[in-house]
This record gives structure tokens, sequence and C-alpha cells, in this order.
């Protein structure tokens, strides 16, 4: 499979299932979907040869279109092009290898001190109670990680929320039972930590600069955005609390290991000025992500956003790539993308790792696919007390990947998302095998920037 588009002035062909990507020009682009169109029928290659030069014979010189073939020719002998797809003959081992636990989401606070309208956990209650999570179901969360983790040394834990620093004490306590059971079990714990910023303060940065690997900071961006959609429960705005704590937390990181994470929706489709906000404000690590939410919500993206949200993405690939030139980069997180390394395999067709790999836990020690489906009993999969008790559940996420996805399968993004998200596909379709169709449009465009971008860079070298 080919993908083929342009972007900011840039012809750009991605081969799918080698991950090979070609800045071509305008002879070379128009001969590769036609001799791929004849491939696929099964012909030769003189017989393709004859035909592309039939085909554009009013538009180029007969030399060029046979230099542009020859080019293309190569690349495919190089297995750079037209690639056959490798990946769908590793699914049957993916499903029935062992299933080891390597990350847990902890949500030591079903509570928050904000009252975010677009929160999927309903200010921390998650169709719930309220409640904190006690030390002694911490304590036994991370046992069952270390007990199911196999022979598997890095092992990672999020304190989640609502907001988990209404929970600091356990918080603490936790990364120090972690901390003892690093060297008798030969494991390494790689604690992080998602907060809403209000109740930062000295002590909590120098712990979290100290012992968390990463820290992601909630704030939407501009003042208005952000006081609208994420205020306090009496209704006045979080943003001149949590900016200053935020810039002097990052400044404390070196810029490095941690980003502050936005969400827009339909009041703000002009979302890239949030993403130029928080970089003047100092921000270097930034993300800004769609709100998903239900269609009769008034802040819900809407098909007919779609067409606005796509040129955002352009816009904002330019606004990004002009600050880098000027020595003013920052890192967007839906832009990194890696095209030589990239993910392993078991992580292009399966994504997250959700009901398998990573699991969430509730303050009382129940067991959730992720922390987006907790409170939906359904998918409740056992405790730390027990472990696992559903297994059909995680044999369900287990079979979950690209290939059974039968949208995914024409998708030229399947390997960068790995076939989106379970929850949004539950969601909005009830059954986990399906996509969030304006998800992932957005997503096809965001790596098609991303890929740009990294073109638009290669070129100034």
């Amino acid at each position: 499979m080919v993908h083929q588009y342009k972007n900011n002035g840039y012809n750009i062909v991605l081969d799918v299932n080698s991950g090979s990507v070609h800045v071509v020009d305008e002879v070379v682009y128009d001969v590769i979907p036609l001799t791929e169109e004849l491939l696929d029928k099964g012909c030769g290659e003189e017989e393709i040869r004859s035909s592309v030069l039939d085909s554009l014979k009013d538009k180029y010189a007969a030399e060029d279109i046979k230099d542009a073939f020859s080019q293309v020719m190569e690349l495919k002998e190089a297995g750079m092009l037209y690639a056959p797809d490798i990946y769908e003959n590793y699914v049957g081992d993916f499903k029935n290898r062992e299933t080891l636990v390597k990350a847990l989401c902890l949500h030591v606070a079903h509570d928050c001190n904000l009252a975010c309208k677009y929160c999927f956990a309903e200010e921390g209650e998650y169709h719930g109670r309220r409640a904190l999570m006690s030390l002694e179901t911490g304590k036994k969360a991370l046992d069952f990680l270390v007990k199911n983790s196999g022979n598997r040394v890095n092992l990672e834990v999020d304190f989640f929320g609502g907001e988990p620093l209404l929970n600091w004490q356990v918080v603490k306590e936790l990364v120090a039972y972690g901390r003892s059971l690093e060297e008798p079990y030969h494991k390494k714990f790689r604690f992080t930590l998602t907060t809403n910023g209000i109740l930062l303060n000295d002590e909590v940065m120098e712990f979290v600069n100290r012992e968390m690997a990463n820290v992601v900071l909630s704030i939407d961006g501009r003042k208005e955005i952000n006081d609208l959609m994420r205020p306090y429960r009496g209704g006045q705005g979080s943003y001149d609390t949590i900016v200053p704590k935020f810039q002097k937390l990052a400044e404390s990181r070196n810029q490095i290991n941690y980003y502050v994470r936005g969400t827009f929706t339909h009041n703000n489709l002009d979302f890239s000025k949030d993403v130029a906000h928080l970089a003047d404000l100092g921000f270097e690590q930034i993300s800004v992500e769609p709100v998903v939410a239900a269609p009769t919500d008034d802040y819900a993206l809407r098909p007919e956003d779609l067409p606005a949200l796509l040129e955002e993405y352009d816009r904002l690939a330019v606004e990004l790539l002009n600050r880098r030139k000027e020595g003013k980069g920052v890192n967007f997180f839906h832009f990194m993308i890696d095209l030589e390394g990239g993910p392993c395999v078991a992580k292009r067709l399966s994504g997250c790792g959700s009901g398998t790999e990573y699991l969430a836990v509730t303050p009382w020690g129940d067991l959730y696919p992720c922390h987006q489906f907790v409170g939906q009993e359904e998918f409740l999969m056992g405790n730390v007390n027990e472990g696992i008790t559903r297994t059909d559940i995680r044999d369900t996420f287990k079979s979950c990947n690209v290939y059974a996805k039968e949208k995914c399968r024409s998708c030229f993004a399947r390997f960068y998302c790995s076939g989106g998200c379970a929850a949004n596909s539950y969601n909005f379709h009830g059954h986990i095998d399906d996509v969030y169709e304006l998800g992932c449009e957005l997503q096809r465009k965001r790596v098609e920037c991303a890929i740009m971008i990294k073109a638009a860079l290669a070129d100034t070298e």
C-alpha cells in the first residue's frame, strides 16, 4: 500500500508496509500510482513502462518519464516501495503469547478539586463514589504488578485521578514501597504523575523531580479557553493558579520529562493558537488533543468541524516548523514520529496494550482494562486481591489489533495509531473492534503533518 499527498510544497510518498518515506518530484509522484495499479493487476515491467509512458506523454517529456519509472522500480526492488505486508503474519503469535502486565494506572483519588466540563471521570467519581486509595490497596496493586510481570524488569506506574495530589501522602509512600521492591525482585519502577496543578507546591515539586520519570500537567491553552472548560466547582477559572506553578516545574525539570496536556473542543477549533500560547509561555513539551464527547454535548467536535480542523493541523505544522527554524522549537506530542526505528511489531499491531499489558486500578483495588473503562461494570476484570478473574475480557483485548478492525486494513496510518482507542470504539459503536471515525480523520492528518515536518527539516540540513 502506498499513500501519496502534497503538503506545504512537498510531494510526499509513504510506503505503508515498509515505512519508507520519499519526497519526490512531480513526474515520480505521478508515475507511482499508475505503476501500483498495474502491478496489482499482475502486469510485467515492460507492459507497465509502456502504459505509464502513454498515460503521461502529454504532461512530461518521454525521457523524464522513463527516468522516473526507473527510479520507482529501483525503490521497489530495494523493498522501499510497494512492499508486501509482513505484519499480519505476526497476529497469531501475538494472540498466543504469554500475557505479562507491565503498567498500571493507579487511581489514587476518585475525587477532584476542579469541575472540568469534558471530564470522562465525572469530576473524579467514575460513575461511582468519591474515594481515596488506601496505602494497603496501593501496595497490593504494586505486588500484583510485580507478580504478573514475569521476567520483565521495567515497570510503569502512573498516579492518576481525579486529582492524585488529593492523596499525596499515599503517593509518596507508594513510591517508597515500589523502590523497596526493586532490588529483591529485580525490577525498576518508572513512576509518572498526572495533575491539574492546583495543589502543586515546592515540596511536591522536589519529590516529583526526584522520583517521577514524567509529569503530565493539564492545561487547555489560552486563559479564556482553559477557564471555560477547566473551572473550579464554584465556576472560577484555574488558569491564573496553575500557570506559574507549571512554568516553575517545567524549568525545574530542564524542559524535559514532562508535558503540558490540553484538550480542544468545538469552542476552540483554532486550537493552533492554544499551542502557540503554551509555547509562548515557555513550555517546550506540549500536547493539545481533540475532545471525545457525546454528540449531544455542546462542546463536542462535529463532522462539519472536520475541514476546519484539518486546516488547523496544517497551520499548526507550519507554525511549529517556523518556530524550529528560528531556534524556538517545541515538541508537539502528535507530531512526534519515528521514521527510522518506530514501535515494535506488537505495538504497531495492538497499540497501548489496554486490558493486557496495561490495567487501571480503582481506589478499592478493582482492575479495569484502562482508565477510560473504569466504572463500567461489564469491563471489571478482577481485583488486586484475587488477580484477573475475567480472563475472557483480557482475551478479547488481546485479540484487538489493526487486522481485527476492517476499517484499519485500508488505512495508511494503521501502523502509527495501531487501531486507535478501544474505549472510543466501545463508546461510539458498542464494541472495541471498531474505530472512532472523526478521530481517525484527525489521526491521518497528524501523521501527514508529522512526516511533512520531517521532510522539511531534512531539506534544511
